[in-house]
């Protein structure tokens, strides 16, 4: 691996030495954005409930980055807390620039308190709605934001827009979120937030809280965009306006076949961008309701309330403020709407033109199939744990529950580690078959192996990763997230996955492209990528707790033959272990 790393290096050297001496009078570098973070407690509250809260420059929401395909970004970040911290793009490809990533102990070592580093990457064939959000502990409860990149041609969809509103989905812990991980991280089950939140605001169902609800105003017989973000920790969730249709157009930064619906489905992680038009005729109070209400698949600890905001149509029916608005919206689904769920996401659709091609592979090089699973473990001896029936609650891919090394892997990769506790020996296949979607879990269930085995995908491999749902405790609907990469949801179905009778059945056409896909509950998911961007990557559920339980494992691409598929160096600022 060395030898490589210094053969790409002397290669790109060569590179840059020629291309400094040819000046083409028609290129044009791409413009610098920079921004700053700060990392700050602030006094927060919600819900009558005063708490520290962790903020990106004293912000609930984060501030909002806004760049241009094509951009070069660069965003410092200071920890002013005492305690580590990252920052993830979610969603951001990171071509070459892996140490920009973000996860913790995943592609670099923390940002301790009172240090300073600055990511550095470039936008390159993205546009659209994504997020930015901490991905260390439980931090991204509250940081959070918007990422948005400006597309340089007009937009490929109708009718013209004439304002934006972004909304992100959160939630309010009333309680310390570093205290409910640590219970969970020996083994004890979930909590539940107090509030769902639309940009930071609970909404008028909450206690305390009816002035802290989210308004727009918005003219009559205008098309807006919502740039719809879920950077909830728990839940999926879904999403309505009252008496309006939603014209989906994108997801995860990527353009889809535009449809209508009265509602959408979205995981933690996922982005939709969706067009309203304000063509109804409002009561007196001007006030229409925007809710957005949990998707409820796990029989755990679960908030089953609703977040509400309301767009508020100017003009002269409007100003009668004795009138209380609406709460109702007749078009949000019920919670428990499998069937609403599984018929939106299966409208979705890439646009699939010569100008934003499909590039989903048609064959494939290699598949993985992993069980994605919730586990009892046994406690250990002389302790108590706060499991069902004595035990603890883990998470695992193929019966391995990741647990985060002491030192980043990247940088161990990059570095040619030979340390043991880097191994490439994931399993690509489940240790044992058996009927995963209807076992008895009690009697089924199997300790899993605690550690951090890696898969190694030969550079430009066309890899299938097949992903499957089991009832081990509870079938549940994961949104599982991969770093670098996006890819292409070729299939989704119920039951078990079978290797020789679902392939036939493949969208190798118009797949969606995404960065999360929602594994059905007590079903599979069937995803493709080229692995082509070098560097260690994560593979992790984004329901937050599932991750803190073990619900992961990361993936090594080595560099590939030429300087431009080799990973660039680390910054010198990259923070150490």
């Amino acid at each position: 691996m060395e030898s490589t790393n210094q053969h790409c290096m002397i290669l790109l050297v060569l590179v840059l030495i020629l291309a400094c001496n040819v000046i083409t009078a028609s290129s044009a570098s791409p413009a610098s954005k920079r921004f700053h973070f700060n990392v700050e407690w602030k006094q927060v509250t919600r819900l009558c409930h005063t708490k520290s809260l962790l903020t990106v420059n004293g912000e609930y929401p984060g501030p909002t980055i806004a760049v241009h395909e094509g951009d070069n970004v660069e965003v410092k970040v200071t920890n002013r807390i005492a305690k580590n911290t990252t920052i993830h793009w979610h969603g951001i490809r990171q071509y070459r620039t892996a140490w920009a990533d973000g996860p913790a102990y995943i592609t670099q070592c923390p940002i301790r308190g009172g240090h300073t580093y600055t990511y550095k990457f470039n936008v390159v064939d993205q546009r659209g709605t994504l997020l930015w959000h901490a991905h260390f502990s439980w931090q991204r409860a509250s940081v959070h934001g918007a990422f948005i990149i400006y597309p340089h041609l007009p937009y490929p969809f109708t009718p013209k827009i004439q304002a934006e509103i972004p909304i992100i989905f959160g939630e309010w812990w009333n309680a310390d979120v570093d205290a409910v991980e640590g219970q969970m991280m020996y083994g004890g089950g979930p909590n539940s937030s107090n509030a769902y939140t639309i940009n930071g605001l609970p909404g008028p169902l909450y206690p305390c809280s009816a002035k802290d609800t989210f308004v727009r105003a918005v003219e009559p017989g205008k098309t807006y965009m919502l740039r719809i973000i879920n950077a909830a920790l728990i839940d999926e969730l879904f999403f309505a306006v009252a008496n309006h249709t939603l014209k989906v157009v994108e997801i995860d930064a990527v353009y889809t076949k535009p449809f209508s619906t009265l509602a959408i489905m979205i995981a933690p992680g996922q982005t939709t961008n969706v067009l309203l038009t304000t063509n109804q005729a409002p009561d007196a109070s001007g006030m229409f309701p925007m809710a957005a209400a949990p998707y409820l698949t796990s029989v755990f600890p679960f908030d089953n309330s609703t977040t509400l905001g309301f767009l508020k149509y100017k003009g002269p029916k409007s100003s009668d403020k004795n009138t209380k608005p609406s709460v109702v919206v007749p078009n949000l689904p019920k919670m428990t709407d499998t069937p609403f769920a599984t018929k939106f996401l299966n409208k979705l659709r890439s646009l699939a033109t010569p100008q934003y091609p499909c590039r989903v592979p048609k064959a494939i090089d290699r598949r993985v199939i992993t069980t994605i699973s919730l586990n009892l473990q046994d406690c250990p001896q002389n302790q108590t744990c706060k499991g069902y029936a004595g035990k603890r609650f883990y998470a695992s891919m193929n019966n391995q529950s990741f647990v985060r090394p002491l030192m980043s892997i990247l940088e161990g990769h990059y570095k040619n580690f030979t340390a043991s506790q880097l191994t490439s020996t994931f399993p690509e296949r489940p240790p044992k078959e058996y009927n995963f979607t209807g076992v008895d879990p009690l009697t089924e269930n199997m300790n899993t192996e605690f550690g951090h085995k890696l898969l190694v995908v030969p550079f430009g491999t066309n890899l299938e990763i097949v992903l499957q749902d089991t009832s081990f405790l509870n079938p549940e609907n994961h949104p599982i997230h991969v770093h670098g990469h996006n890819f292409f949801i070729v299939a989704r179905g119920f039951g078990n996955y079978d290797a020789n009778v679902d392939p036939a059945s493949y969208n190798l056409v118009d797949p969606p492209e995404r960065n999360t896909v929602a594994v059905p509950v007590g079903g599979w998911a069937a995803i493709r990528l080229k692995a082509d961007n070098p560097g260690a990557w994560f593979i992790h559920c984004h329901l937050e707790q599932h991750t803190t339980w073990g619900l992961a494992m990361a993936f090594i691409v080595p560099n590939g033959p030429s300087p431009s598929q080799c990973l660039l160096p680390p910054p010198d600022d990259l923070p150490s272990c």
